[in-house]
């Protein structure tokens, strides 16, 4: 979804049409089909929530925007605290959201059972739910419609779509991006964005790039349809799990990144027994409900949980990577930020903070604080 957005937003807002997205599969076959498509902008460092504020809005005039429906559903964002740490905790993050301009409050248990009545708030518990930090804003959206909406407004505006042609190296002479090279043939060019999530840092080794990232599985399940009673995504960090509910009924899961790196995409049966077991401690009731399936995706990791996006050592060569566990809420926002820096050789005010250049530097954005599980 990045690349697209990135393509979209150069032809829509700068006329520049001369650009092919190369893809090793088909669209949306990496990160942006295997997510859990929460969308939300309660972080904690004043770049990060300036960033996902803005893709919160360009996610509400989407459907919009590409004249195609993107099933955005603002129905709410809630984060559970289990003991008197995590709740100070959450007042903590609500007040820093407030006073960077984010619609963000702890709830107290009776609001959340008024909330979500599924949910186990009885003192007897064995992770009694004490409140909550809930962020109205946030919210779910059709992971696939937004890739495919980027995709019809990019070629509609003249853009390139080249599925299965996998990228097998990067040309570069004099420290400059010359040309890539693709199992379809080569492709001349000065300059190349590297929107490749999970696979950012082997990409960027074939133009001689080193990054600071850790490539880890994250899997996730949904259940069989049944009909709509969840009607926000519920968070626990105690319990390393989240759930939602799609529009056509299916109960999504996750957890949090595998505790080993890899390349797999293969679910586990470890995982999803632990996964069931934190569910069925948040909301018994849904014990007998059936699981249909489960997955997994790459995330490319950075020590400081925030993205890496702008220019590198080489010249054409440009990255937008390091996305975690929370790359698709920050598609249209990166799109935008990476086509306006193409376009314009300058790194835009609102990505500054993240470039490669403040690891050396000793400038990192910690974000993991509101980044871990939250997704």
């Amino acid at each position: 979804m990045h690349g697209l957005a990135a393509a979209y937003y150069l032809a829509a807002n700068h006329g520049i049409t001369d650009v092919a997205v190369l893809d090793k599969s088909y669209i949306g076959s990496g990160g942006s089909g295997r997510n859990t498509a929460i969308v939300r902008s309660n972080y904690l460092t004043p770049e990060g929530v300036a960033f996902y504020d803005r893709s919160v809005k360009l996610y509400e005039a989407l459907s919009a925007t590409l004249n195609f429906n993107v099933m955005f559903s603002q129905h709410g964002h809630m984060t559970l605290a289990h003991n008197d740490s995590s709740l100070r905790t959450m007042r903590w993050r609500a007040e820093v959201n407030k006073l960077q301009g984010i619609e963000s409050e702890v709830i107290d248990e009776r609001e959340v059972n008024r909330l979500v009545p599924q949910l186990d708030v009885s003192p007897h518990a064995r992770y009694p739910i004490l409140g909550a930090l809930y962020h109205a804003p946030g919210g779910i959206i059709r992971h696939d419609a937004v890739v495919w909406g980027y995709a019809r407004g990019a070629d509609a505006a003249g853009v390139h779509i080249h599925q299965n042609t996998e990228v097998t190296g990067i040309d570069v002479s004099r420290g400059k991006v010359t040309g890539v090279v693709t199992n379809r043939g080569r492709i001349a060019t000065g300059t190349v964005l590297n929107a490749t999530a999970g696979w950012s840092s082997t990409v960027a080794d074939l133009a001689g790039v080193p990054l600071p990232i850790e490539t880890f599985p994250l899997q996730a399940a949904v259940t069989e349809p049944v009909r709509p009673f969840l009607h926000t995504v519920i968070v626990s960090g105690s319990l390393h799990v989240y759930v939602s509910q799609t529009d056509r009924g299916e109960l999504v899961f996750g957890a949090s990144v595998d505790p080993f790196g890899s390349y797999s995409t293969r679910g586990s049966l470890e995982f999803i027994e632990g996964l069931a077991g934190h569910v069925l401690e948040l909301m018994p009731s849904l014990s007998k409900m059936r699981l249909l399936r489960q997955w997994a995706g790459l995330c490319d990791m950075t020590p400081d949980f925030s993205p890496i996006m702008g220019f590198t050592p080489v010249d054409g060569f440009l990255v937008d990577v390091g996305w975690g566990t929370y790359g698709f809420k920050a598609g249209p926002v990166s799109g935008e930020a990476m086509a306006e820096c193409i376009a314009t050789a300058r790194t835009p005010a609102i990505i500054d903070a993240f470039g490669l250049d403040r690891f050396e530097a000793g400038e990192l954005v910690g974000e993991k604080g509101a980044a871990s599980v939250g997704h």
